[in-house]
């Protein structure tokens, strides 16, 4: 699991710097809620320090956000000012969801089971509601969708919706192994505008706003570029969540692909998203395990659709049922098409 460790890590302007070092290669701190860290230290693969050159965050957000994004219907919202105050509250969420999820990581809690028999613990649930009573009180008029307590809509006329998964990789949090994340989105219109990945304990933030360069701890990234299969690094959580047909398709790109890699969640995404990884390939995701996904991987030069090609979008329905998306990432447009392929027999 090496591929999955490493990055350098964010540093959250907000934050005071503590003196605390997370080795990557080396032993965890233990955490307690009195231990939690107030500020994302930089490492790298070895452990050592590596001089920050972030901005402050609000100066990142301005340059970064200086058109706002077009709507379904082409039209120019929101606004540059308002895409500010919508980044600052991602953070601002992925700083609350983080707080909680290091409170509780590596701890004996009880864990439940889901009617899917997908795992919660108290960390995700208290960690989604600390989300949602931060949005609640600065966007009121905006709607949210979390994967523990569904959808909360002021008025069925909506424009926004913040779309969260507080721990995306329960299984990776309840077993102690750091490579879940946290992630945040926040749509408009069915497009997602605002894609954030927080990992609390490699303090690790990647930051997306479609149409602007994704950054990783205040550095722009991209992808790595990859003319063929035979060359490629290929993540996907668990080959045994492909069942059917899908898993025949996935395994014609596992066959032609040079290293296949199993686990990571979410943060396989990002590893591809800063140039480490090539292919990400998954089924039957959720909206919430993907949306915040897109204008990350966009950022950085990336493709990110369903297996038919087509851009990934949702909407909440009267309806409420949730249909399960098969994904694919790619960090060059050539194995994204070769993949592409392979998946469909060709």
């Amino acid at each position: 699991m090496e591929a999955c460790l490493g990055l350098e890590a964010f540093v959250t302007p907000a934050r005071v710097r503590n003196k605390d070092i997370i080795s990557v290669a080396g032993h965890w701190p233990r955490m307690s809620a009195r231990t939690v860290p107030t500020a994302r230290q930089p490492v790298s693969f070895s452990g050592h320090f590596i001089a920050p050159s972030m901005p402050n965050s609000r100066s990142w957000v301005a340059s970064h956000a200086l058109s706002a994004p077009s709507g379904a219907d082409g039209a120019q919202e929101p606004s540059p000012s308002s895409m500010l105050e919508f980044v600052e509250l991602a953070h601002q969420l992925a700083d609350a969801a983080g707080e909680i999820l290091l409170k509780y990581f590596r701890k004996r809690i009880e864990i439940t089971d889901k009617e899917d028999l997908s795992p919660v613990t108290i960390a995700d649930q208290a960690a989604e509601q600390a989300m949602r009573s931060l949005v609640s009180k600065r966007f009121p008029s905006h709607a949210i969708f979390g994967e523990e307590w569904g959808l909360e809509s002021p008025t069925e006329d909506i424009e926004f919706v913040w779309v969260l998964d507080p721990i995306d990789g329960t299984k990776s949090f309840i077993t102690g192994k750091p490579v879940f994340g946290t992630l945040i989105s926040l749509l408009y219109r069915e497009i997602p505008i605002i894609g954030i990945i927080d990992q609390p304990v490699l303090r690790e933030r990647w930051v997306g706003v479609k149409g602007k360069k994704s950054i990783l701890n205040g550095e722009e990234i991209e992808t790595r570029l990859c003319s063929s299969l035979s060359n490629a690094y290929l993540y996907t959580t668990s080959p045994h969540l492909f069942l059917g047909a899908a898993a025949e398709a996935f395994s014609r790109v596992r066959d032609k692909v040079k290293v296949p890699l199993y686990g990571c969640d979410c943060y396989a995404y990002g590893l591809l998203a800063a140039g480490h990884v090539d292919l990400v390939i998954e089924s039957g995701l959720k909206p919430y395990d993907f949306l915040a996904l897109v204008p990350v991987v966009e950022g950085a030069g990336g493709l990110l659709t369903d297996w038919k090609g087509q851009p990934l979008r949702w909407w909440p329905s009267p309806a409420g049922k949730l249909h399960g998306t098969d994904v694919i990432a790619a960090g060059d447009k050539r194995i994204y098409e070769a993949a592409l392929a392979a998946l469909h027999g060709n």
